[in-house]
């Protein structure tokens, strides 16, 4: 709730400058639809979570089922792509580098976000094609008795693995391009703060102080996002046969840590 709360707060603040200015900077303009899907991410894993604690059978019937499944999946989808977008755009901004290729993406920033919008799109069809399929496994094995669940996995377990296999895989480009971003924005401040400290301007330099802090939070959200794609991964790969594990329900909770 503090999460979908915040990020409210960012969502309203954009948009009544949109309202007042009649325009909107790109930046902006990612973190409204970030802030959007994270509230929508958030509220599925809190309708979830209360379908699981409170009412197991209703979290096992199908439709509901298949709906909690599709929701999360699309706001999991949106949030990770808007944040990978966030990250490059940090590094295209921020960063300098004389590379030609670097240089040639900083003057044509509208477009590059453009085809990764359109990119996140074919991603997204492909995963709700996987996810179909994953969902008939997922759904089966939820309605039929302990005993026979073991005997169904074990018999489907080709098709589970490599279903989510192509679903992991999906999930890993804007993993790459997020942290091949933040890596390469973190390179850039530090070798930025040594010039300064090299021009004797000082460590406590304003100038360099706020490259530091500009450093720390880099670094925190870059381990926030790793927390988050592990939890995501480990969440997909075990919360089906270790559903009432605790290990799999602290992987769940993890879940909600970056967006919040």
């Amino acid at each position: 709730i503090i999460g979908m709360l915040g990020n409210m707060f960012i969502g309203l603040v954009n948009c009544s400058e949109w309202v007042k200015n009649q325009n909107i900077s790109l930046a902006d303009f990612i973190f409204t639809c970030l802030a959007i899907s994270r509230i929508s991410q958030l509220s599925a894993l809190l309708f979830e979570s209360f379908t699981m604690a409170l009412s197991l059978h209703l979290h096992f019937n199908y439709t509901l089922a298949k709906s909690i499944t599709a929701l999360w999946r699309i706001t999991n989808h949106l949030a990770t792509w808007l944040a990978t977008c966030l990250s490059i755009f940090y590094l295209l901004k921020i960063a300098h580098f004389s590379n030609s290729l670097f240089l040639w993406l900083k003057l044509r920033m509208n477009r590059v976000f453009l085809m990764i919008l359109v990119l996140s799109l074919f991603f997204l069809i492909l995963d709700f094609l996987l996810l179909e399929g994953f969902n008939d496994f997922y759904l089966q094995a939820c309605i039929i008795d302990e005993y026979n669940v073991t005997i169904y996995i074990d018999e489907r377990k080709t098709l589970f693995v490599e279903t989510l296999t192509l679903l992991s895989l999906t999930y890993s480009l804007p993993i790459v391009l997020s942290l091949t971003s933040l890596l390469l924005l973190f390179l850039s401040l530090v070798r930025h703060i040594r010039n300064l400290q090299l021009n004797s301007m000082g460590s406590r330099d304003s100038s360099t102080e706020a490259h530091k802090r500009a450093i720390k939070m880099v670094m925190s959200f870059l381990f926030l996002f790793l927390v988050h794609c592990v939890s995501t991964q480990v969440t997909n790969w075990i919360f089906l046969i270790f559903w009432n594990n605790k290990f799999a329900k602290f992987a769940m909770l993890a879940l909600y840590v970056f967006p919040s």
